[in-house]
């Protein structure tokens, strides 16, 4: 699965005028979070991994992005159960593609 097989996820909050400005830069940091997966992934520090989906867990769903906070927590939960490490880079890299698609509301 590619990323472009993603289409662009919508906050659902993202309308909210009160809201759109931190909506925005926490879409403006996927790339960094991210790469900090990716680099977590890479170095085997799944602990480490876990904590950090854990956080984007709790903020996607603040920020309006159901879809990433059930993906971050499929992951989390693979880190926990200690599965195969295919399942975890198939699972992060769903959550991966995910935050790349993520906007904050379509152009109006």
């Amino acid at each position: 699965m590619t990323a472009t097989e993603y289409r662009e996820i919508y906050s659902e909050l993202g309308t909210d005028p009160d809201l759109r400005d931190l909506i925005e830069m926490f879409v403006q940091e996927m790339p960094f979070r991210t790469a900090v997966y990716e680099e977590l992934f890479t170095a085997g520090n799944f602990e480490e991994l876990r904590r950090a989906v854990h956080q984007l867990k709790g903020a996607a769903g603040s920020y309006g992005f159901p879809v990433i906070t059930e993906a971050a927590a499929t992951v989390e939960l693979a880190i926990r159960n200690e599965a195969p490490y295919e399942e975890v880079r198939q699972n992060l890299d769903r959550l991966i593609q995910l935050c790349h698609a993520a906007r904050v509301c379509p152009e109006q």
